[in-house]
C-alpha cells in the first residue's frame, strides 16, 4: 500500500498547532525554553555579531528566540532594529505577545500567519532565522522562496534543525515504545514535513538553492540536554506525537502508557536526571540577487 500524496498547503500543521500540540507548547513554555536555550543563545549571538537590524524568526512558537534576538539587536544595532516572529499557532503567538509586553521588549513583534504563504513586504529583512521551525512546510521550496522575497539582497539565513532520527534516539523512543499500544498513532513519513525533514544535507541544499539562497552550509551542532523526573513526565505526556495521542486517552490508559514510557527511557537516566544529546544542523545561507529568486 502506497502513502497518499503529500499536501502542498499547511492546513494539517495549522490544525495541529492551533489544537492540542499548540496548547501543550504554551503550557510547557518554561520547560521547553530551558531545554532549548543553547540554540536560542546561538542564534541571538550570531545576529548580534552580524549587527542585524531587521530579523524574521520563522516558526517562533512562544517567542523565546524572537525576544532574545530583539534584545541582541537593541544592544548591537541600537534604535530602529526589530525582530519579527511568525508562527501559524494562535495560542503560541498570543503568549509570545504577552511575554514581549510583560518583559518590555518593545522591538519584538509577532505575526500569526503561515510563513509559506504570507505576503511579506518585499526586501524587508536582513536576516532570517529559525529554531526548529522550518521543517514543517508542506512545500519547502515555495516557503523558502517566499522568505527570500521577504529578505534583502545578500541577507543571511540561519536555521537550526534536527539531524536524523538515528542520531536522535531520545526523540523517537516514546513512539517506538507505545506504537504497539497506540495503533492509531500516525507513523512519521520520511518524505513529509516533520521533525527530521531537514536531516539530509543534499535535500536541504536542493531546497534552499531552488528557492534562491546560495552559499548553503550545514555544520553539526551537538548540545547536551537534561530533564529532571517531573519534567520528563510532562515532556512525555504532553509533547510530540505521543503527547497528542495521550491527550485523547482515558486516565487508566494514560497511567499505563506513562509507566511504559518511563521504563523505555531508563537508558537515558543518569542519577536523578534524564540526559540526551540534541544532534542538530546549524544551516546558513545567503540570499541571491532578487532577480534570480523563483517567482
Amino acid at each position: 500500500m502506497t502513502d497518499p500524496p503529500l499536501p502542498t498547503n499547511n492546513d494539517d500543521q495549522l490544525k495541529l498547532w492551533n489544537g492540542v500540540a499548540g496548547q501543550a507548547w504554551v503550557d510547557e513554555q518554561a520547560l521547553l525554553d530551558a531545554l532549548f536555550r543553547p540554540f536560542e543563545e546561538a542564534l541571538a549571538a550570531a545576529a548580534r555579531a552580524a549587527s542585524a537590524r531587521r530579523v524574521l524568526d520563522v516558526g517562533c512558537g512562544t517567542g523565546a528566540t524572537t525576544l532574545a534576538i530583539a534584545r541582541a539587536i537593541d544592544e548591537s544595532a541600537g534604535p530602529g532594529g526589530r525582530c519579527t516572529g511568525i508562527d501559524l499557532s494562535e495560542p503560541m503567538t498570543a503568549l509570545a505577545r504577552e511575554r514581549a509586553r510583560r518583559d518590555a521588549v518593545a522591538n519584538a513583534e509577532f505575526l500569526c500567519a503561515d510563513a509559506q504563504a504570507q505576503a511579506f513586504e518585499p526586501a524587508t529583512f536582513d536576516r532570517v532565522v529559525s529554531r526548529f521551525g522550518v521543517m514543517f512546510f508542506a512545500d519547502p521550496v515555495a516557503a523558502f522562496a517566499n522568505l527570500r522575497r521577504a529578505a534583502t539582497d545578500h541577507a543571511a539565513l540561519h536555521c537550526i534543525v534536527w539531524r536524523s532520527a538515528a542520531e536522535n534516539p531520545f526523540m523517537t523512543t516514546a513512539e517506538r515504545a507505545v506504537a504497539p499500544l497506540l495503533p492509531s498513532m500516525p507513523a512519521r513519513r520520511r518524505d513529509g514535513p516533520g521533525q527530521f525533514a531537514f536531516a539530509e544535507p543534499p535535500r536541504v541544499q536542493h531546497i534552499l538553492g531552488a528557492a534562491g539562497w546560495h552559499d548553503v552550509a550545514l555544520q553539526p551542532l551537538d548540545v547536551p540536554c537534561a530533564l529532571d523526573p517531573a519534567q520528563l513526565d510532562r515532556y512525555l505526556s504532553r509533547l510530540g506525537p505521543v503527547g497528542v495521542a495521550l491527550a485523547e486517552a482515558d486516565d487508566a490508559t494514560r497511567d499505563h502508557l506513562l509507566q511504559v514510557l518511563r521504563t523505555a527511557f531508563a537508558p537515558f537516566r543518569h542519577g536523578d536526571q534524564t540526559r540526551f544529546t540534541a544532534a542538530c544542523w546549524s544551516v546558513t545561507a545567503r540570499a541571491d540577487a532578487i532577480s534570480t529568486a523563483p517567482a
